[in-house]
């Protein structure tokens, strides 16, 4: 008989190599290549857990086509994100890695979408070959990364704010201009904390 006081194993929280906001890391990882990764301008996590704890007492109403991914291994934010503009956006993706991803996630909640992500070796693989392509040489797994990607996404025509270490995605109201919506979400972020200065966006935008 099981000694019922024992304490539950633990799995091991994984720990990934963190991406640069360098668009060159993304273009080679599923995308359509009428599609392009491209620098705009980086936001402070600051104040994560603040709009959290407001939010959470308030109710969003949430589009049932958004789909959100929680995030479970570390320093994986820029793959989080890459994933998030994907899935809300599937015409961008031909067969593939993301592909299939994204269409074993469909009925999925986001606790079982984050186990997909962890299970699957081949997207770890091509996550640490983006980390290495970097202009700069990536920080160890272990190193404390006090920088974080976050995804925005227009769907029925409401922005969405998507940050998988957050309970839920964040409605940010209507919107008919993606750029000119998500800009003034950063502003906002900008103004919250001028003296920070480690801004930076990344656009996926159609060529031509």
């Amino acid at each position: 008989m099981a000694d019922q006081s024992e304490a539950p194993i633990q799995k091991p929280k994984l720990k990934w190599t963190p991406l640069e906001s360098n668009p060159e890391v993304f273009h080679e990882n599923g995308v359509d290549q009428a599609w392009s990764f491209n620098d705009v301008y980086e936001a402070s996590e600051q104040f994560r857990h603040e709009e959290e704890a407001q939010l959470t007492k308030k109710e969003q109403d949430i589009s049932p086509n958004v789909m959100f991914f929680k995030q479970t291994i570390s320093n994986a934010c820029g793959m989080m994100a890459l994933i998030h503009s994907l899935a809300n956006n599937k015409e961008l993706v031909g067969p593939g890695l993301f592909h299939d991803i994204i269409e074993k996630a469909k009925n999925m909640t986001p606790d079982e979408r984050a186990e997909l992500l962890e299970s699957n070796e081949k997207l770890a693989s091509v996550h640490k070959d983006a980390g290495d392509d970097g202009q700069t040489r990536p920080p160890p797994p272990e190193e404390r990364i006090d920088l974080h990607f976050i995804c925005f996404v227009e769907v029925d025509e409401h922005l969405y704010e998507l940050d998988g270490r957050k309970a839920f995605p964040i409605n940010h109201g209507r919107c008919t201009d993606l750029v000119e919506c998500s800009a003034k979400v950063m502003r906002k972020f900008i103004e919250r904390d001028p003296g920070h200065e480690n801004y930076s966006a990344v656009a996926l935008s159609k060529l031509g």
